[in-house]
């Protein structure tokens, strides 16, 4: 079905249509939101979240653009609406402990379901790496590396210019040179 048709129909409230675009789009927003978020249940969790969100706003979807690049728009910034609720619920639950002298949990080493077994360590390592970078790095990053995505569609994603997304991935890319150099140096040598 175009493309178009498509959007048609899901406006239209045809359930077979919403499913198809699911079908469509639902690995590569849970990948993303994989990649940024590093945990499989928050990351599923998102996942359903835009699709609520692109189901409730579907009818104002700008047809200028492609679909993929409005659908990973709402993916990134749910991603991040979902850290930034994650964190204040932490600073909340640390003060909370403070009070009742609880401990707090710390987040468990995150695995990517694509690293092959010999390299679980290090993917450990890189997606820690990777989780301490900015929030326009992270997402940049992720949309690039992990997604494949080229920069103009990043361009359109971010809303950002060509300049800013390469110098958001160059930047990204030497913080994680200089975070793992780090790293390896001080834990190998």
């Amino acid at each position: 079905m175009e493309e178009k048709d498509l959007i048609e129909k899901v406006i239209s409230g045809d359930g077979e249509a919403f499913r198809e675009l699911y079908d469509k789009f639902s690995s590569r927003v849970y990948n993303t939101t994989l990649g940024i978020l590093q945990n499989t249940e928050d990351a599923e969790d998102v996942t359903q979240e835009v699709f609520i969100q692109i189901h409730k706003s579907i009818e104002n979807f700008n047809q200028d653009s492609a679909l993929s690049t409005w659908i990973y728009r709402i993916t990134v910034n749910k991603a991040f609406e979902f850290i930034r609720s994650k964190k204040r619920k932490k600073r909340f639950a640390i003060v909370k402990s403070i009070f009742a002298k609880e401990e707090v949990e710390e987040p468990t080493d995150f695995i990517h379901p694509g690293i092959i077994s010999e390299n679980i360590e290090r993917g450990k390592i890189l997606f820690k790496a990777i989780g301490r970078l900015s929030d326009k790095q992270k997402s940049a990053f992720v949309l690039n590396k992990i997604e494949g995505l080229s920069y103009k569609e990043i361009c359109e994603i971010m809303k950002l210019s060509l300049s800013s997304v390469e110098s958001l991935i160059f930047r990204a890319k030497e913080n994680l040179k200089k975070d793992l150099f780090d790293f390896y140096t001080e834990n190998i040598l």
